[in-house]
């Protein structure tokens, strides 16, 4: 690596500020890959375990309610209540159980563990005194209020239950099981859950003022995604596919992470006449606003009749696959990016030089940061190629403006 990093001093972490100001570092750092055995490579090792350990105690994960859970179990097999009888013993029961009038027993819990594959670590949980939203952290609601997601409102530590009521209660579509699917995507286990949930719930609303058309389904083809890219070449290139999709029909929002949540993008497919993908531009590099906005146009390509939520982690490029549909979503963009048939026979394929980057993206008329991006994840080694992602990331937060909090 070349010059060391200019971060902070590496200091135990108090305070909010002092989380804040390690995610900078922390930012920095992984733009920088880092090698491991260098001065920076031990920051970095450091730094993710203070911040791990600072999340841990104040932001601890949490889990669905009981009736959550088993609300969204039966969204997800198409069950309705009376296929409940079997594992709670009658109808009445499971009105009972649905309304929260009545609690589970141990042979219900059982029951629904093994019939329905619901954890029971989840059922066993007590009922919520004084409210649905008593168990969410006080740091995560104030990481929301910060950020503007109660408009004019305020937390003032007492009114968080009115208040997360009247946020989730004026969604489109709200949904409190956004973060349960997160078993089956591209997610980290120490994921908070409910931040998750806000977070998407946030994408909605702002996505909400925006005026489009209907998408037609199939117009996010291969071709058009490479359309897309290359206004990569462009200065103010991800502002012109934001207004490209616009015009197609498909709404491109951005909003900043929340604590203990690692999400860089989402797609949300519950309305097929109007897709919606939510940016957080956790990183801001070039190369990872392109991956990850190509990854989630995937998803509408190939799955807009799923009528569901995709969440993304794709700091490392396209990531790993771990499922047929984020696989299905990851070999698409990577078509976009370069054409498998010109990557087998690319010099860059063998010698992944600057040079044979750059004649790359000349080639296919696409920013160069992109194709180093690819090339360092076709070869699985994040230090080839980083004076050309370095160098070129001007970042694209500040293309946002006011869009982004």
């Amino acid at each position: 690596m070349g010059n060391k990093v200019g971060i902070m001093n590496i200091k135990p972490i108090r305070s909010t500020g002092d989380y804040e100001e390690a995610l900078r570092a922390l930012e920095l750092l992984v733009a920088a890959d880092p090698d491991p055995d260098s001065e920076d490579g031990d920051r970095l090792n450091v730094l993710t375990t203070l911040i791990e350990s600072y999340e841990n105690d104040h932001y601890p994960s949490t889990l669905p309610s009981p009736i959550e859970a088993i609300k969204f179990r039966m969204e997800q097999a198409n069950l309705s209540p009376i296929d409940l009888v079997p594992f709670i013993g009658s109808r009445s029961k499971v009105s009972e159980i649905l309304s929260g009038k009545r609690s589970l027993s141990l042979e219900m819990i059982r029951a629904l563990e093994l019939g329905l594959g619901i954890p029971a670590k989840v059922l066993i949980q007590k009922p919520e005194a004084g409210g649905q939203y008593q168990t969410w952290s006080d740091t995560l609601v104030k990481a929301m209020d910060k950020l503007g997601y109660f408009g004019t409102s305020s937390y003032d530590g007492k009114n968080k239950e009115p208040l997360l009521s009247k946020f989730f209660g004026g969604a489109t579509n709200p949904t409190l099981q956004f973060a349960w699917r997160k078993t089956d995507q591209r997610i980290s286990p120490r994921t908070d859950e409910h931040a998750l949930t806000a977070w998407a719930t946030y994408i909605e609303y702002k996505a909400s003022s925006v005026i489009t058309k209907d998408y037609k389904d199939g117009t996010i083809t291969l071709d058009y995604m490479k359309e897309v890219l290359k206004l990569s070449v462009h200065d103010d290139g991800p502002l012109r596919a934001q207004k490209m999709l616009k015009d197609d029909g498909i709404v491109l929002v951005v909003a900043a992470h929340l604590p203990k949540t690692r999400v860089d993008g989402v797609t949300i497919l519950k309305d097929k006449n109007r897709p919606i993908i939510g940016l957080s531009l956790r990183f801001d590099r070039i190369d990872n606003f392109w991956f990850t906005l190509l990854h989630e146009l995937a998803h509408i390509s190939r799955h807009l009749n799923n009528d569901s939520v995709f969440f993304d982690e794709l700091e490392d490029g396209l990531g790993i696959d771990i499922n047929e549909i984020e696989s299905e979503a990851d070999s698409l963009a990577q078509e976009a990016i370069i054409p498998s048939a010109k990557w087998e026979i690319s010099p860059a394929k063998i010698i992944p030089s600057p040079m044979a980057a750059q004649s790359l993206a000349n080639e296919l008329g696409i920013h160069v940061a992109v194709i180093a991006g690819y090339i360092r994840y076709k070869h699985q080694n994040y230090f080839y190629l980083k004076k050309i992602v370095s160098d070129t990331n001007t970042g694209v937060r500040h293309l946002f403006n006011g869009q982004f909090a």
